[in-house]
């Protein structure tokens, strides 16, 4: 006869071959999510436009534009004391800013341009951002999450709107990295 220890193994085993976190736990697979996490960080900065240096001009308003693009912050628990204590708000606050951009990558802005297409940087990094956002998403719960507000862009705007988001986006990849390879390095089982 199995003993308890074994048949919990047992129990357990689907969500760890998915590389899933255990339900009821707040503990993704770190050293999956670490590598897709690099991953995305070189993604995000092959798929930047190669078009010289441009800044893109402040708009009217681009103060409340900046507050919609999700940050990670000091109080989102992602330090390596709050990653200890409980990851969940850390890794909520992660899967948020995925899904955010999932849906920029996926609106007009990034469409109708060979170097868009699904086998194209910006394609292979929406698929990233897919992947790591599966990897955190619990089983026995949605988190909920943020819908950027995206008006029609027109053509002129979006190779503008490209850079800001790719920029945005590059930096919220980078602190996510850094919070994967901490959690690799001392979190994992």
């Amino acid at each position: 006869m199995l003993g308890s220890t074994a048949v919990m193994l047992l129990l357990l085993l689907p969500w760890i071959a998915q590389g899933r976190a255990v339900p009821g736990s707040n503990n993704p697979a770190w050293a999956q999510c670490q590598q897709l996490s690099q991953k995305l960080c070189t993604l995000a900065w092959s798929a930047h436009p190669s078009v010289g240096h441009v800044d893109p001009p402040r708009e009217e308003g681009d103060e409340e534009t900046a507050d919609d693009v999700p940050h990670i912050l000091c109080g989102d628990g992602c330090d390596p004391q709050g990653l200890k204590d409980n990851s969940e708000f850390c890794l909520q606050k992660i899967y948020q800013g995925l899904i955010f951009y999932q849906k920029l990558l996926g609106s007009d802005i990034f469409t109708g341009e060979p170097s868009l297409l699904p086998d194209g940087p910006v394609g292979q990094l929406h698929a990233s951002l897919v992947g790591l956002s599966q990897l955190l998403q619990p089983e026995d719960h949605r988190w909920e999450t943020q819908t950027p507000s995206l008006n029609p862009s027109q053509p002129w705007q979006r190779l503008l709107l490209r850079i800001k988001i790719l920029r945005s986006l590059q930096a919220f990849v980078a602190v996510a990295a850094r919070v994967f390879a901490h959690g690799a390095a001392t979190l994992s089982p």
